[in-house]
């Protein structure tokens, strides 16, 4: 609607003063003389407009233009473009005399409605109203709420300087987003820099609207979109060795956008201390890992004191991930966990960690590469592998290994492959190692180097199958190796000790040995049709008989010497002895290998007479038995039997698995086996048995039946719509049927083991243990977890843990408790759930007594 005579607007726009008129035209003389000739004036000469860009704008019901006060006034539902500035309201007023932009929203039977959102760039706000001036690029807001990367800013008055500075005055800070906020940080004044920092004054922290005690003279919060450099706030506590202690308190440096450092330190007021330092680094579609390195100075007790003890010991975790997709025939990675056998045992600020109850470290570094065009393929890794009770380590630095894949030489054209020749297949590797076997009092010295071994070893195979019989497959094969040895031993007499003396000598040695073997095998099914539900059962089998035959390769490399005064007493040894990948195989080979696999399925009808049909179920998973015959042995030819058995049971939820070795010969009175049977076929020299189970709630949810359109809609869970008085969405009766619905998630996993042994002297129950961890979530902000087991041979629990977690919303609690053994201990935290505001917490932790052995 255009008016062309004075219309009294509804709304007063707010203003501010414009500048006064150009100099120039008012002392411009040709007009003072002529002041009523308006057709005299000069267009060019009035003021120039601040508005730079086209102003688009909309609204849902009235758009007044308001010619005589150069104003637009825009009503419900308004919206208007300026740039990159982008604002809704309930009324916007666009003053085009003044240069300014008034904003606010309606007012009606509701309340305050349709409050003006301010858009510029990536940065918005809501208020009660604002007035922005295009000139000078200022606005004054009311009631302002702007979201920084999840810190919520409420300020009673705003005053906007330019684009990149804000004022504010009577704030809250926080990161609820609830229209009444749980908590806030409140202030008088600050000062915004959107999308880099707030600044604040002394500020009080404010829970439910309830002033605390909590006060800081000054803070500062980064709202970077980039991580930022400052400073971590330590958590304190009291252990009863160490005393009081300050942990994990320190600095976090952002160097750029992909790699960042954290360093830590724990101080103890016994004198103890440790540091840790952290990395994380990421390259998009490149590849991203993470670099740890803790060093902890343990003292227990005080110096002069029988209990004192000092210790050090270190970590040092690595981990590295290359993306699949940067390059496909290159490939790096690494996972690395190493240091001192006894650091996550004896470590102070370790309490909370599941690798406590680890007896094994180990590391890889591996590289791998494709060789496109051949067959072949490189793989250099390395390794390390720490046992923390016996604190032997083994290392290879590094291990290397060539490949080749396996190529057809006789194939026909095409590549074609019909008869044996043409299935004939070769492949070769190329294995080259330098280890280190040492132990932790050795780690990282020279001393460690000592007793390294390096070697390479070839592996070549030939192999190809045919039909024979018509069912059976026969499948001859073929293998060489041939080891490469940098040093070996030698022994000689020493006639002063009357003795074999061995002496390492750094020197080229090899040895080369061959096997050739056959395999004949089939499969047979058994099919068994019953009445009932399980309609089918069927049973396959697949045996297979193996022939492979070895010569003895010792006899060609064995030495001999004189290994006492009598030069008759000679000992045989091989020099390959302490050889990094074995010495020759000793004595003749020729040997039958015989194997059994069985499966058993069952096919059962449904439940549902709709559903026609049937279902196909795992009766036993597996059942395996393999022994071998040894042809040129003068006695004992048969070897124990290998049983494996395996299954699924109780719709999957449990897994059973079981192994037993069975002897068929006897044993004499120290324990040896004699060439004669068992009279009760076979001894059990060893079995095994684990079971896992899983369940949860979810189990137990029964299916709701489909609704069809036949079905009437129910509104009552008591079967009835007494209590609603002819209203289908009463209040009172949703409230009681969401509580009858109400359930309680929870979920349980169990695991048991059991092995038994008997080696002729000593037989039983090895260990008999039960292991379960669970979570039950009491309410959807109560969440309970739990993790223990049972030691029935000891009589005792293992490691227990329990753990509260509380949702407070914005807030978030946790507890964890070891409330028994070595590692009892507690952790208490409460703390904001966002990671700006990750500082405003309060934790609490109880470290376990660690004794230094």
């Amino acid at each position: 609607m255009t008016y062309g005579q004075d219309i009294k607007a509804k709304t007063k726009a707010l203003s501010i003063p414009s500048k006064q008129k150009d100099s120039i035209l008012k002392k411009d003389s040709l007009l003072l003389k002529k002041p009523t000739d308006t057709l005299k004036k000069d267009s060019l000469k009035t003021k120039k407009s601040a508005i730079e860009f086209i102003i688009t704008h909309n609204a849902h019901d009235d758009m007044i233009q308001d010619l005589k006060n150069k104003r637009t006034i825009l009503y419900n539902n308004a919206h208007v473009i300026y740039g990159d500035i982008d604002l809704k309201a309930g009324i916007i007023i666009v003053d085009n005399k003044n240069n300014t932009l008034f904003a606010k929203g309606i007012k009606d039977s509701l309340g305050y409605q349709q409050r003006p959102v301010f858009k510029q760039g990536t940065q918005e706000s809501e208020q009660d109203s604002i007035l922005y001036n295009f000139e000078s690029k200022k606005a004054i807001i009311y009631n302002l709420k702007t979201n920084q990367n999840g810190l919520i800013t409420y300020g009673e008055k705003t005053k906007k300087v330019n684009d990149s500075t804000i004022y504010i005055r009577d704030i809250k800070f926080t990161t609820s987003n609830k229209p009444n906020p749980d908590y806030y940080i409140r202030t008088k004044k600050a000062k915004l820099v959107p999308g880099k920092k707030i600044i604040v004054g002394l500020s009080n922290l404010v829970i439910a609207d309830v002033p605390t005690p909590v006060a800081i003279p000054f803070a500062y919060f980064p709202t970077t979109e980039t991580r930022s450099s400052g400073f971590i706030i330590p958590a304190w506590g009291q252990t009863t060795n160490q005393g009081y202690f300050l942990q994990n308190g320190g600095y976090y440096i952002a160097l750029n956008d992909y790699v960042d450092i954290t360093l830590l330190g724990d101080l103890y007021t016994n004198g103890s201390w440790g540091i840790t330092a952290q990395s994380n680094y990421v390259v998009r579609y490149k590849y991203n890992g993470n670099f740890s390195f803790k060093y902890e100075n343990l003292i227990q007790s005080l110096k002069g004191f029988d209990d004192y003890s000092k210790r050090t010991n270190f970590n040092i975790r690595w981990s590295h991930n290359q993306d699949s997709k940067s390059n496909p025939n290159s490939r790096f990675s690494a996972s690395v966990n190493l240091g001192s056998s006894k650091y996550y045992r004896e470590s102070l600020n370790e309490a909370n960690n599941n690798d406590f109850l680890t007896n094994t470290l180990s590391s890889s570094i591996s590289y791998y590469r494709k060789f496109v065009g051949t067959p072949f393929n490189l793989n250099a890794t390395a390794t390390h592998s720490q046992n923390t009770n016996t604190q032997a380590i083994t290392m290879t630095l590094p291990s290397v290994q060539v490949n080749m894949d396996r190529v057809y030489p006789f194939s026909g054209k095409n590549g074609e492959k019909t008869n044996a020749l043409q299935k004939m297949g070769v492949n070769y590797s190329l294995k080259g190692d330098y280890r280190i076997n040492t132990v932790d009092s050795l780690f990282f010295k020279p001393e460690m180097f000592d007793t390294a071994k390096a070697g390479i070893q070839h592996n070549a195979n030939a192999s190809t199958n045919l039909k024979v019989f018509k069912y059976f497959t026969l499948a001859p094969s073929a293998t060489y190796k041939e080891v490469w040895n940098f040093d070996y031993i030698q022994k000689n007499y020493d006639p002063l000790t009357t003795t074999a003396v061995t002496e390492t000598i750094k020197g080229f040695k090899s040895f080369r040995e061959y096997n050739l073997g056959v395999a004949l095998s089939t499969t047979l099914y058994g099919v068994y049709n019953l009445k009932g539900r399980i309609k089918t059962i069927r049973h396959t089998v697949r045996p297979s008989i193996s022939y492979g035959y070895r010569p003895d390769f010792a006899d060609q490399y064995n030495l001999q010497v004189q290994q006492s005064a009598d030069p008759l007493d000679l000992e045989t040894y091989s020099p390959f002895e302490n050889g990094i990948y074995g010495q020759p195989g000793s004595g003749l080979s020729n040997s039958i290998g015989i194997t059994v696999n069985n499966v058993l399925e069952a096919k059962v009808a449904s439940r549902d007479s709709t559903n026609l049909e049937d279902k196909k179920i795992t009766l036993l998973n597996n059942l395996n038995f393999n022994t071998f015959y040894n042809i040129a042995a003068d006695s004992l030819r048969w070897s124990p039997v290998n049983v494996s058995a395996g299954t699924l049971l109780f719709k999957d939820k449990l897994t059973v698995n079981m192994g037993a070795i069975l002897d068929p010969y006897q044993l004499d009175s120290n324990g040896n086996r004699i060439d004669k049977f068992n009279s009760n076929l076979f001894r059990v020299t060893s079995a095994t048995l684990s079971a896992n189970y899983s369940i949860s709630s979810t189990d137990f949810k029964k299916k709701e039946p489909k609704k069809t359109q036949f079905d009437a809609p129910s509104n009552d869970q008591f079967g009835d719509n007494a209590n609603t008085n002819g209203d289908p969405n009463n209040s009172n009766t949703e409230k009681k049927a969401q509580l009858y619905k109400a359930s309680v998630p929870w979920s349980l996993n169990l695991m048991y083991a059991v092995n038994y042994s008997n080696n002729g002297i000593i037989k039983g129950i090895g260990s008999n243990t039960l292991m379960f961890n669970g979570n039950i979530e009491l309410t959807p902000k109560w969440s309970v977890r739990f993790s223990s087991g049972y030691d029935f041979e000891n009589k005792g629990f293992s490691y227990t843990r329990l753990g509260f977690t509380r949702d407070l919303d914005s807030w978030n609690f946790n507890f964890d408790w070891s409330p028994f053994g070595v590692n009892k201990s507690y952790y208490f935290r409460i703390g904001v759930k966002s990671g700006i505001l990750n500082d405003l917490k309060w934790d609490k932790r109880s470290l376990p007594d660690r004794l230094l052995y």
